[in-house]
């Protein structure tokens, strides 16, 4: 073959050129394609596709009750239409102790959401932190035969665990399926349609004491409001402040509240372990005011304004005034370091963490226990927890607050004080549910529920 003119040798370079043009066009839309596929508009990092609808949830715990009225967003946030909270009565760690006191908190929190939103509430999604809740997790079958798994095997399945839970005076709140097990195929997310011979799951069951939900459905039932779903406070508060692969690699929610501290462990995406230690934040206040003979309210205050985890140079020479229990003259009153206060306030937050401690090491799910752990509630919100959580805890820390939520009303509705509330909402809107079209509330309890509340209506 005989050698290329120089005029042949410059078409075949512009030819050459030209092809790498295009193919340099190619990849630069296969880029921009890939992109638009990986990252959702609206630069939110994980979308959701909400279930529709406008959803009402009710948080009630020991130190305030908090209302919100909200839906999901086509771009993938909460939207808060509708908010009210006011302190806390007759509730004590979680439970209804005065049913009077408590309803009159529960209508006026709930009014305020109502007007704010204008409309009318008849069904609540409300949390679950008292009745002493346990966790359990069951590894359950169910025979197919070859078929197609369809939704009646589903809740075959999930009653087939349930049935092997129930405890006399215990009622359970969640069967929640983590993963599906079809024949030899392991993590299927969704198995109906599949063909096998066996359907298997792990199922996490959590229960509570039957009297502790029997006041709660009273009170609610007084407050002209129907249960629609019992949500554990740890779960809720989880899915408010954790990241999608927070919850898929492995990590762990301390909510600390005013009367409990809940504890929840998230894994492939799911709340493997929860568990409950009755102490928090008003535990704390009590000690101030027991200690320094003040009161509660002053205590709070002191809590709140000047409190720590953590000492350092300076709170031995700062005083704080305080008013003394039985002194008629407020113009007289009593000084003390603020290292003090500090002194009262550590011992209880290192005994709360070393109680997080044990139950982190002897909750059994492997090294989802291990993962980071995310302070939050009002408690979280002390000074220097972290840096101690991180010695105690020999685990890394973070301090959590409700993402992806628009519409709250201040910043300090928007802080790690509400995310129990905030997650609430994101679970009425189908967050952190396998298979969020099925109801497997009824399933599981055989209409305990709406028994309950019906028995309640007919027999007031």
């Amino acid at each position: 073959m005989g050698k290329l003119t120089s005029s042949q040798k410059k078409a075949k370079s512009k030819n050459q050129n030209s092809s790498h043009d295009k193919n340099a066009l190619t990849l630069a839309q296969s880029r921009q394609l890939v992109k638009s596929r990986v990252f959702p508009p609206d630069d939110l990092p994980y979308k959701k596709d909400w279930l529709p609808g406008v959803f009402g949830v009710l948080d009630i715990g020991s130190n305030k009750i908090t209302c919100l009225i909200g839906q999901g967003k086509s771009n993938g946030q909460l939207q808060i239409l509708g908010y009210g909270w006011r302190r806390s009565h007759g509730v004590k760690q979680g439970g209804i102790v005065n049913l009077q006191a408590a309803e009159r908190a529960i209508r006026s929190a709930v009014g305020q959401a109502e007007e704010s939103a204008e409309r009318r509430l008849s069904k609540i999604y409300v949390n679950l932190s008292g009745g002493k809740p346990q966790s359990q997790l069951f590894n359950v079958d169910w025979p197919i035969g070859g078929r197609e798994v369809n939704n009646h095997d589903i809740y075959r399945l999930v009653n087939e665990g349930v049935l092997r839970a129930q405890i006399d005076g215990r009622e359970i709140i969640h069967a929640l399926p983590l993963a599906f097990d079809v024949d030899e195929t392991s993590g299927v997310e969704d198995p109906r349609g599949h063909q096998c011979e066996l359907l298997s799951t792990r199922l996490h069951i959590i229960d509570t004491s039957a009297t502790a939900l029997r006041n709660l459905a009273t009170v609610l039932t007084r407050a002209e409001l129907e249960i629609e779903a019992i949500i554990s406070s740890p779960l809720a508060a989880g899915l408010a402040v954790m990241a999608p692969d927070e919850r898929d690699l492995g990590a762990t929610i301390v909510d600390m509240g005013g009367g409990t501290t809940s504890i929840g462990i998230f894994g492939e995406g799911q709340l493997l372990y929860s568990s409950q230690i009755p102490i928090g934040g008003s535990h704390i206040t009590r000690d101030i005011a027991g200690i320094l003979s003040t009161s509660i309210d002053t205590a709070e205050w002191l809590k709140t304004m000047w409190g720590s985890a953590e000492y350092s140079y300076d709170d031995e020479y700062q005083q704080l005034p305080i008013q003394m229990i039985g002194d008629d003259d407020y113009e007289v009153v009593t000084k003390i370091p603020l290292s003090r206060v500090i002194s009262i306030i550590r011992p209880r937050i290192e005994e709360t963490l070393e109680l997080v401690r044990d139950r982190l090491d002897n909750a059994n799910v492997g090294n989802a226990a291990n993962g980071r752990v995310i302070l939050t509630g009002g408690g979280s919100l002390l000074d220097g927890l972290g840096p101690l959580a991180a010695r105690i805890l020999n685990r890394q820390i973070r301090l959590g607050k409700p993402n992806n939520i628009i519409g709250l009303p201040d910043d300090t509705a928007n802080s790690a004080a509400f995310s129990t509330a905030a997650g609430l909402l994101a679970w009425a809107a189908g967050d952190g549910r396998t298979l969020a079209d099925l109801d497997f509330a009824d399933k599981k309890s055989e209409g305990f529920l709406k028994k309950l509340i019906e028995f309640i209506r007919t027999h007031m």
